[in-house]
């Protein structure tokens, strides 16, 4: 019986493009976004909004690697192999749904990534031509699908929870989707463009160099394009349909995104590209950025593949590292020392990835969630290989 997985060789360029993004996360939840001339900090600058859309699209790229062989076989393999992305969204969900009852003050994405998950199935079996051209969908039509309705969909809570999906159905389903702070619908992009990357053949140095290239010139001309427009007549719409706005209340939206909401007074709004404001820019520019961090990382780990083990063995058990995180958050550990938390927890993060990977392990969350798709997969697969199913109507 053929595997529903690949045997392919782990690419240390992916790992390590995966521990960047975790890592950067880390910051973010955990450094001054501003220094003492209220100027956004580097850190700011490298990771806002573009850690988090890194870490999708390469949960794309592991989607792509997971199902390459299902792909292949087409048939029962691709419907095996749906039921187990499936289970897995479930999985990440639920975990997603678990950790929000533990009081910090972060956005949790999981539960996100689970319903990105689930949307992604019936995308697992279609051509590359096509992810990219749904990438492309999601990216232009998701953020005017999102401003559309916005005024329409009840306004969501800080993160979700079981007691959400029971309480609040409604609340629930439109927060994951559409509402919440890593909305499902327009991060499908992430999710689609990561899907086709996956599919290429990343350890030639010419679709490395591709994806560096590529990328850097999509993330240009997405900022490009925002500037011209807003140089035009979109920042005096905008100061327009928003009264109590000043020129520098702007301009600081368009640094640090609004507190809330995207207002939905002008569709102008969807021409600034501004950390987590999901609008077609800002879902372009972070794809190229990511695309591009994915092929400099692939080039790192082919030159000096050693150098990048602090990123790539945290890069292989994120989901671990990144649960951990937040349950240190939420002890309030180090909250004053905000650097030391940080360099703490990374140093903490790289030894034990270490270790556990020399043990030959995988991580225990990857491993939870492994063992829950892999049961998904492998019950699809002895039904359909039942000779008897079909005498019993099954």
């Amino acid at each position: 019986m053929s595997s529903a997985t690949t045997t392919r060789p782990r690419l240390s360029g992916v790992d390590a493009a995966r521990g960047l993004a975790l890592f950067g996360m880390m910051a973010i939840h955990l450094l001054p976004a501003a220094n003492e001339d209220s100027e956004p900090t580097l850190t700011w600058l490298l990771f806002a909004g573009k850690a988090a859309a890194l870490f999708a699209l390469l949960a794309g790229v592991s989607l792509a690697f997971t199902t390459r062989t299902a792909r292949a076989e087409r048939g029962n393999f691709l419907t095996a192999a749906r039921w187990s992305v499936a289970a897995r969204a479930g999985l990440v969900t639920g975990l997603g749904l678990a950790i929000a009852y533990v009081e910090m003050d972060v956005f949790i994405i999981l539960a996100y990534y689970g319903a990105m998950f689930l949307l992604a199935v019936p995308l697992l079996g279609v051509t590359t031509r096509t992810l990219l051209l749904a990438a492309a969908g999601f990216a232009l039509l998701g953020p005017v699908l999102m401003q559309a309705l916005r005024d329409s969909l009840p306004a969501p809570g800080f993160d979700p929870t079981f007691t959400t999906l029971l309480t609040e159905p409604g609340v629930f389903i439109s927060q994951l989707l559409l509402t919440g702070t890593y909305p499902a619908i327009p991060w499908l992009a992430y999710i689609c463009a990561g899907l086709a990357v996956g599919r290429m053949k990343l350890d030639r140095p010419g679709v490395q160099f591709g994806l560096l290239g590529a990328g850097a010139a999509l993330a240009a001309a997405a900022w490009f394009g925002s500037q011209l427009l807003l140089s035009g007549p979109g920042f005096d719409r905008l100061l327009v349909s928003e009264p109590e706005l000043g020129s520098r209340d702007l301009q600081d939206i368009l640094v640090w995104g609004t507190e809330g909401y995207l207002p939905t007074s002008s569709w102008w709004w969807l021409s600034i590209m501004a950390p987590h404001s999901t609008t077609p820019f800002d879902l372009l520019h972070t794809i190229g950025v990511a695309a591009a961090v994915l092929g400099a990382m692939l080039l790192v780990a082919r030159y000096a593949g050693k150098a990048l083990f602090v990123l790539s063995a945290p890069g292989r058990m994120t989901l671990t590292l990144y649960c951990a995180h937040l349950l240190f958050l939420g002890t309030g550990m180090l909250a004053d020392l905000p650097q030391v938390s940080l360099w703490l927890q990374i140093s903490a993060f790289v030894v034990f990835a270490v270790l556990w990977q020399r043990a030959g392990k995988q991580g225990p969350l990857e491993n939870f969630v492994s063992n829950g798709a892999a049961a998904a997969r492998n019950s699809v697969l002895r039904r359909h290989s039942d000779p008897t199913s079909a005498e019993r109507g099954d």
